[in-house]
């Protein structure tokens, strides 16, 4: 037997703090050598943090990263370990994203990455050159490193560690998920443990992708399959979540959490590499297309990892895979992401402007579900967590938190901002839940504000603006909404900055926005009003799946009264309530937020334009709609996306979690001025109809009194105030 241990590890990485990185990847390292692990494995760019995107263009950053990587050579922490540290490396005049791979105060093999992340949320081709070579070169390493470590030059490029009892290669991230991934070839090669860094994002439904591709790497053709990756948020609107493991010939055998408030996990498994080879060796076609493959260069290493037969190191068996469901996810990554932003902003807490809705309450319950994860791993004896907790939290004379309650009370406000146009029922529904999660609960009437500002109006106009109810036109109706929603933002702010002082606390508040995925696809939110706050927790989450995590958090975490908002139907309250007239959201857009999730995965995910939108759409609805029907749908959703675009120029920084989340110039990278008419798209659609309906006469355009913020002179989308839609201020 050939027995190996090795360790991965979850870090919780800070763009640009290079000390609290550093401190991480050394206690990682002291955790793998007290398992006994000779192989420990980090995430990607670890030493500087995957996020610095543009901060990875200046000399000082990666400078700094070499500093950091002396500080551990010059130290005992590579030896008998082999270490590979994710860092950025500039040869001659390109930067390159690299593993280096270290053992025994030596620098063995840089290996570049090859295949580079460039789509959705990722830009590595902004900041870094894929290495196209297939060879080893010589790299010569920068004077000051050289000097400490007496080394002059190391082998750079693509290529393995041969060692004297096997052999170890590095696979970077995207590289796993080419078409024609490194580790097939590495594999007929004889490299026996692939060792793969990352920087995956967490999103809705994802992770059973990555551990499929793992699986995957090793079912057919064997091998040790190590993955790292960053867990938490290293400072941009993504939550990195974790879940390092190990794979053996196509089995998880070790598995870390995918959302944790620790900084450090490692997670360590022991392997039989006999295990490898018997399977290779009982594969024909394996042995056939090894016996021809091109050779793959190597750096020859006089040095032995494996440990003989022990029966004091128990195998390493296959585990069942654990996954959460999507109603876990959003109370677990959104919160731990929260936890990370709110204890790295010197922040003393949240605010939040909360209606009793569905949005604002998948929100609180979120901050309920963090303040419980916060109080659960202080009960574990995370002392980290708990200096955070004591320091955010005020606490005194050896006080810590210990009840999740009792901690909401004092890092979280909750402010029910009501007016003449606000139902009792959500008044009581955001009281209710305010006192399940503990938040600080106010209740603040904005009638005074509101009449105070059409006073000044009046004055300056000689106007006065109605409601549509009460005989007003559209552009008063609108005009109305918007006033109150703005004020809530105004008064949120404002809260947030002085509610601390008023009770003797230090610091500032952080304004919590909740506005969904889908209000943003539609631009169904006025700009400025409480969708304009520092973070979004559900800014990339659908409504389905809110609603849907309401029904999970009443009774998992506790907040009953979540059934009850889940189940009332969604409504701005920003028009008078009367017998015959009641506000409802999906009335005010035209179109449901079913629909909405529909047209979202179509136009980000299948990159459909309206068109071919309304192509799909005719098979999709074919049942029950007509191609008339279908083509109204299609073309509701195009004008109004295009005349609300401009609203996601400022829309709040949100916790990215849906793969059609439509953030300007973030993950979705379209313009935010539109001609809204879509003169071209629309006259195919009209044209494709009439085919479909046997040349019936074209559908009627839409008359220009019907649109709303298009300039009359030709129909541009103008980013004016006048385009927004009404949407709940809370």
């Amino acid at each position: 037997m050939r027995l190996l241990k090795v360790a991965t590890c979850n870090l919780n990485q800070w763009a640009m703090d290079f000390d609290c990185n550093l401190n991480n990847i050394k206690e990682s390292i002291t955790r793998a050598k007290q398992s006994g692990a000779v192989i420990r494995l980090g995430p990607e760019l670890e030493i500087t943090g995957y996020g610095c995107e543009d901060h990875f263009l200046e000399l000082d950053t990666v400078a700094h990263a070499w500093e950091c990587l002396k500080d551990i050579l010059l130290g005992d922490w590579t030896d008998g370990i082999l270490c590979s540290f994710g860092m950025p490396v500039i040869r001659g005049s390109e930067r390159y994203n690299c593993q280096v791979l270290c053992l025994n105060r030596k620098i063995i093999m840089i290996r570049p990455k090859m295949w580079l992340a460039n789509d959705g949320n990722y830009r590595e081709l902004r900041w870094f050159t894929a290495w196209k070579h297939k060879e080893l070169v010589d790299f010569q390493l920068p004077s000051e490193i050289s000097t400490a470590l007496s080394q002059q030059t190391v082998p750079f490029g693509y290529g393995y560690i041969q060692f004297l009892d096997t052999a170890v290669a590095a696979e970077v991230c995207e590289e796993l998920y080419t078409p024609i991934p490194p580790h097939a070839e590495l594999a007929l090669n004889g490299v026996e443990v692939f060792m793969n860094a990352s920087g995956s994002h967490h999103q809705l439904r994802k992770l059973d992708l990555r551990l499929r591709s793992f699986i995957g790497a090793t079912h057919s053709r064997g091998g040790v399959y190590m993955y790292s990756n960053q867990q938490g948020c290293d400072g941009g609107r993504l939550y990195y979540d974790g879940c390092s493991c190990v794979v053996l010939n196509g089995d998880v055998v070790a598995q870390g959490s995918q959302f944790s408030l620790k900084d450090v996990e490692v997670v360590v498994a022991q392997i039989d590499l006999d295990a490898v080879a018997s399977l290779r060796g009982s594969i024909s076609c394996f042995q056939e297309q090894a016996s021809c493959n091109p050779k793959v260069p190597s750096v020859a290493t006089p040095y032995k990892l494996c440990q003989p037969f022990n029966l004091q190191m128990p195998l390493s068996s296959p585990l069942e895979i654990r996954y959460h469901s999507p109603e876990e996810e959003i109370a677990f990554g959104p919160s731990c992401w929260m936890w990370d932003y709110l204890r790295r902003s010197g922040a003393s807490g949240f605010l939040l402007p909360l209606s009793g809705g569905a949005d604002s309450s998948s929100v609180a319950a979120i901050v309920g579900c963090m303040c419980q994860l916060v109080v659960k791993e202080v009960e574990n004896g995370d002392e980290q967590v708990k200096a955070d907790a004591i320091r955010i939290g005020h606490y005194t004379d050896g006080e810590f938190p210990t009840d999740s309650k009792e901690f909401a009370k004092r890092i979280f406000y909750t402010v029910f901002m009501g007016s003449e146009n606000s139902s009792e029922a959500t008044r009581m529904r955001a009281k209710v839940l305010a006192t399940e999660i503990g938040s600080w609960h106010l209740d603040v009437s904005i009638d005074g504000v509101v009449s105070a500002l059409l006073s000044l109006f009046q004055t300056l106009t000689g106007k006065r603006p109605r409601y549509k109810v009460d005989g007003g036109s559209n552009i008063e109706n609108l005009g109305l909404q918007n006033i109150q929603a703005r004020i809530r933002m105004v008064l949120a702010f404002m809260l947030a900055s002085l509610l601390p002082w008023v009770h003797n606390k230090p610091g500032f508040y952080l304004v919590l926005g909740s506005s969904n995925v889908d209000e943003g696809l539609r631009g169904y939110l006025t700009k400025y009003d409480c969708s304009s706050a520092d973070i979004n927790p559900i800014g990339s989450i659908s409504k389905k799946d809110l609603r849907r995590f309401l029904q999970w958090a009443a009774t998992h975490l506790g907040y009953a009264s979540l059934a009850e908002i889940e189940a009332a139907p969604p409504t701005a309250e920003l028009e008078p309530i009367r017998s015959n007239y009641s506000q409802l959201d999906e009335v005010d857009m035209g179109m449901t937020y079913e629909e909405l999730s529909v047209y979202g995965r179509l136009r980000k995910i299948f990159r459909s334009g309206p068109v071919s939108m309304f192509q799909n759409l005719c098979y999709k609805w074919g049942a029950s709609l007509s191609p008339s029907e279908v083509a109204d749908k299609v073309k509701h959703f195009f004008k109004y996306y295009s005349i609300n675009r401009h609203k996601m120029t400022v829309l709040t920084p949100s916790y990215h979690a849906e793969s059609y989340s439509p953030e300007d110039n973030r993950f979705d990278l379209r313009q935010f001025l539109y001609n809204v008419r879509w003169p071209y798209q629309f006259r195919k659609i009209d044209e494709l109809v009439r085919e479909f309906d046997g040349d019936k006469p074209a559908l009627a355009k839409v008359s220009d009194g019907e649109k709303v913020g298009v300039a009359s002179d030709g129909g541009m989308g103008v980013v004016a105030a006048g385009s927004d839609d009404p949407k709940a201020g809370l």
